[in-house]
Order: C-alpha cells, then sequence, then structure tokens
C-alpha cells in the first residue's frame, strides 16, 4: 500500500450516489479546474484506493479522502501516466516508443518503469503483464500487481474486458462511414501477420470502425476490437486500403506525424477482484484531430 506520510488528506463521507467528480465540484472548495487537478494529479481516495476516474461511481457511505498537497512527486515518467491504482491493479496510459515488456537487454519498457515506482513508493508487489500494445502503440494499458490478480485477467480477459476502442489516424478517405471487417489472421516465418478471407489456420479477427472525420488526404477512425488478435487493426486498415499513418510495417509511407497514429483510447472492464465496471478514456490525441482540419481548410 501507500505510504500515508507522502500525503496528508481530508476525508468527507458520501452523503448519496453520484459520479465521482460531481460530488467533488459540489462539495470542496476551490475552481473546478484545480479540483479536476487534484483528481488527475492522483489526489483522490476513494475508501483508501487511489482513482483518477472522473465518472467513478459513488455509492452513499463511501469514504472519500482529498490530498492537501500541491502535487505528486512519487511518480515521474515521460513515458507513462498513472491513471488509476489500487491495491489489486494499476492502469496507466503509455506514450509511443516504450514496450509493454522486456523485450532483449535494458530495453525500455512500461513494465520495468512501474516496478521501480513500487518499490520507490514502498509498495511489496510487481507489475504482471497481462496484455500488450505495440511499442509506438499510445494508450491505455492495465497491469496486475499480483499473481492471482493477473490469472483472473489472463483467463477471463474476454469476459472482463466489456470495450476496447482505438483512434487511428489512417491514409485516405472512408467511402464507407461506418462498417466491419472480419477474417483470419496468421503470421508468416518473418513474423508478418496476414489476412485471409478464409480459415487459414489462423485466428479469426473482427473489427468494427466508424469514420469520426475525414479529408480527402485521411480520416480519423474509431475502431472497436471484437477479438484482440496481434496486429488486428493495422492488418484489417491496411486491408481495407486506409492503413494506419506512420505504419511501417503494413502502411503506404504516408507519415504524417512521424509516428504510428493508433491510440487506445477506451478502456472499459470488470474490475477482477471487485466485479465493479471500470471505465477509462484519453482524448483523442490532439495531432491526429489537427492533420485533418488542416487539410479540411485547404
Amino acid at each position: 500500500m501507500f505510504n500515508p506520510r507522502l500525503r496528508e488528506y481530508k476525508q468527507y463521507e458520501v452523503d448519496k450516489d453520484s459520479p465521482l467528480l460531481e460530488y467533488l465540484l459540489a462539495t470542496l472548495p476551490g475552481s473546478r479546474s484545480k479540483i479536476k487537478g487534484t483528481l488527475q494529479g492522483r489526489g483522490i481516495k476513494v475508501n483508501g484506493k487511489m482513482v483518477t476516474q472522473f465518472d467513478y461511481p459513488l455509492r452513499k457511505g463511501d469514504k472519500i479522502s482529498v490530498s492537501q498537497s500541491k502535487k505528486n512527486d512519487t511518480f515521474k515518467s515521460r513515458y507513462v501516466s498513472i491513471v488509476y491504482e489500487d491495491q489489486y491493479i494499476i492502469v496507466i496510459e503509455k506514450k509511443p516508443g516504450i514496450l509493454s515488456m522486456a523485450a532483449g537487454h535494458s530495453s525500455l519498457n512500461v513494465k520495468t518503469v512501474l516496478d521501480e515506482y513500487f518499490k520507490k513508493t514502498r509498495q511489496s508487489c510487481r507489475a504482471h503483464v497481462v496484455h500488450r500494445l505495440d511499442r509506438d502503440t499510445s494508450g491505455l494499458m492495465i497491469y496486475a500487481k499480483d499473481m492471482d490478480t493477473e490469472q483472473i485477467l489472463e483467463h477471463e480477459w474476454h469476459d472482463i474486458v466489456f470495450d476496447r476502442r482505438y483512434v487511428a489516424l489512417c491514409s485516405g478517405e472512408y467511402e464507407e462511414q461506418t462498417g466491419t471487417i472480419a477474417n483470419w489472421l496468421k503470421d508468416n516465418k518473418a513474423y508478418v501477420t496476414y489476412s485471409s478471407p478464409v480459415d487459414n489456420g489462423g485466428k479469426y479477427a473482427v473489427t468494427h470502425y466508424w469514420v469520426l472525420d475525414s479529408s480527402v488526404e485521411h480520416s480519423l477512425v474509431e475502431f472497436k476490437l471484437e477479438t484482440g488478435r496481434k496486429n488486428q487493426i493495422r492488418v484489417h486498415s491496411a486491408d481495407m486500403g486506409h492503413p494506419v499513418c506512420g505504419d511501417v510495417k503494413y502502411g503506404n509511407g504516408d507519415d504524417p506525424l512521424h509516428r504510428l497514429c493508433l491510440h487506445a483510447y477506451v478502456l472499459c472492464f470488470y474490475h477482477p477482484v471487485t466485479h465493479r465496471p471500470m471505465e477509462f478514456s484519453t482524448p483523442v490525441p490532439s495531432q491526429f484531430k489537427e492533420v485533418v482540419n488542416k487539410e479540411k481548410k485547404k
């Protein structure tokens, strides 16, 4: 658990069911931006657990702890932001350019960053990987803090996770504003994933998509995974003739932002231990939107 000496907290008891931010705005002194900053800065605990989720559902009788410190200096990383943490799990947002876990010697990876943070805050736990994002994909991820929780997440993943959505900047303009693509995905000997309209011995993959905005040159697209296969969105986007921008493996050379333009921006699941629904989202990266907006103004 957290070292209580790191922060001083003021206590409140919830008098009625309410989303967390709504309760805080009605109860705490200070401006809306200051209160949101305290929440985003991991200065709020609910029943002893750190929470940053704006719409976290409060129940009458819940105990709220509000940090009186000006900021949290216990975690700093240019590649990782902590979104939510309790004694069983930690939800993070990773930046592009960092691996989910170690691969080879001294590689920069999220697991190592979190393990160092746990050590610094005197938590007797380690980060256990339960799913992955590619090095150059940004967005939301869950890590378990003990093996029992990791096993629950690993074996019951498809029952626990009820919504995973990504947003991508894709090359070209879609003809259909919404649709579904489904086929079989399999790796070749060079570890490149390829698709087949018939069963090729690979894994069946289903991706739903919605175009959020577009210009003639690019489209901002939301993807919802029905299955979670390796490189699924990247391959399916390329299959449709609109590869993810900046994708050196499956793309067409279109690279307006000099990064893989894929971001995991919605992650919703039932808590593996408490079974409460947990819903997290991050904003669509502003650079993705700017590319389309500038092109529409031409």
